[in-house]
């Protein structure tokens, strides 16, 4: 089996159940992976919606998570592993799908990175172009898992 992740609240491609989204409590899901790259010394998670209308919405932003780490508990609270970055909302940790009414099913990508590295020089409230640059040259793998989800 390969480095894969998955999110336990919905199967892959299908929708986000609502608590797990803006409209609902929006409490993160849980998040679990496994068959880490050799070498892996941390993790990185990206949450993004490249559906958003104005261009790709970033929902989570968490890096510098231990590779002895095997997932993040459903309800995930800022400071107890890794470091967070700022969203699209403006806020550190999860910010659940919102997308606008009547703009169709979302799709909401969570991209998981093994890194070569146990810590990013990164200060935490960064910005997703701040990640993707510090990210540049440590990725020795990565995985994806994806959920939908539309507002009526």
């Amino acid at each position: 089996m390969a480095f894969h992740v998955r999110v336990l609240a919905f199967n892959e491609g299908e929708a986000i159940p609502k608590r797990h989204t803006g409209e609902g409590e929006n409490l993160s899901p849980a998040v679990e992976w496994e068959e880490l790259p050799n070498g892996t010394r941390s993790l990185a998670l990206i949450v993004d919606d490249p559906d958003a209308p104005a261009g790709v919405w970033n929902h989570w932003l968490l890096w510098d998570i231990p590779a002895a780490q095997h997932g993040l508990a459903e309800g995930f609270q800022i400071g107890r592993i890794g470091t967070s970055g700022i969203n699209d909302f403006g806020e550190e940790g999860y910010g659940g799908p919102m997308p606008p009414k009547g703009h169709g099913p979302h799709r909401y990508f969570f991209k998981l990175y093994a890194l070569d590295t146990s810590k990013l020089m990164l200060h935490e409230g960064s910005k997703r172009w701040e990640l993707d640059k510090a990210l540049r040259g440590h990725v020795i793998g990565e995985t994806w898992a994806m959920g939908k989800y539309e507002r009526h």
